[in-house]
């Protein structure tokens, strides 16, 4: 699953209609797409860069790749670098844009690798489509070696609270909502620490003027005004 296709914008519910895709439908339907940033996205990228330890000469592994955009950019810098993602119309249309990443297609809750593989893996706006947060880092400390790093980012609980949600408008134009779990940034850290991680930072960020331009094309400047104390990611480091 990929990083989040929610929107800079509250989309009102009439608009959205009634049902909410599962992750696997959503994402498949957004796939042909997905190459275009949105405002939460954008701040993502940025905040995650500012955390995430170097890459140089790790072994990396980007969890819910999506396209494999992240992880095609620091490939080259690693000592191996594997993409995974639920949905293989994800890494389809990479390789179509010209991300040539090692991708498989599986579920983070039960990746087919061997145990300490890895000694970085990212999780980016991929686990708050999992219920079992407990489960979810379980699975991750056990991919990765004793003294790895973990960069997890989620959709944050505050920015749902005020009615943002996870959004991308499929090919016909129409916005669609995807299945989510709300997850505050403690829960993380107390089931990130149940399942054996040391928790060494955490970041909440609201959008900024690096994304401003993504309200001034959708009309919603005041938005970005009001919402300025608004966090809309959440991004912890976590270590093996």
């Amino acid at each position: 699953m990929p990083t989040s296709g929610a929107e800079a914008t509250r989309t009102g519910a009439t608009e959205l209609g009634r049902k909410r895709l599962s992750p696997r439908e959503g994402y498949r339907l957004w796939a042909p797409s997905y190459e275009e940033e949105t405002a939460v996205s954008a701040l993502e990228d940025r905040v995650f860069r500012g955390v995430a330890p170097d890459v140089a000469g790790r072994r990396l592994l980007d969890v819910g790749c999506g396209t494999g955009r992240r992880i095609a950019a620091d490939r080259q810098r690693t000592a191996l670098a594997i993409g995974l993602d639920l949905v293989p119309e994800m890494l389809l249309a990479g390789r179509r844009s010209g991300h040539a990443i090692t991708g498989i297609v599986a579920d983070l809750r039960r990746m087919p690798i061997r145990a300490e593989s890895f000694d970085q893996v990212w999780c980016r706006l991929v686990i708050g489509h999992v219920p079992d947060l407990a489960g979810a880092y379980r699975e991750l400390g056990r991919v990765t070696c004793s003294g790895g790093d973990l960069i997890v980012s989620d959709f944050h609980a505050a920015a749902v609270t005020a009615g943002h949600r996870r959004t991308f408008r499929d090919p016909l134009g129409g916005a669609r909502e995807v299945q989510h779990h709300v997850h505050t940034p403690a829960e993380h850290v107390k089931a990130a620490e149940v399942a054996g991680w040391s928790h060494l930072a955490t970041v909440e960020a609201a959008a900024g003027e690096p994304e401003a331009w993504f309200y001034e094309r959708a009309g919603r400047l005041e938005q970005l005004e009001r919402e300025r104390a608004l966090p809309l990611v959440v991004v912890l480091w976590l270590r093996r």
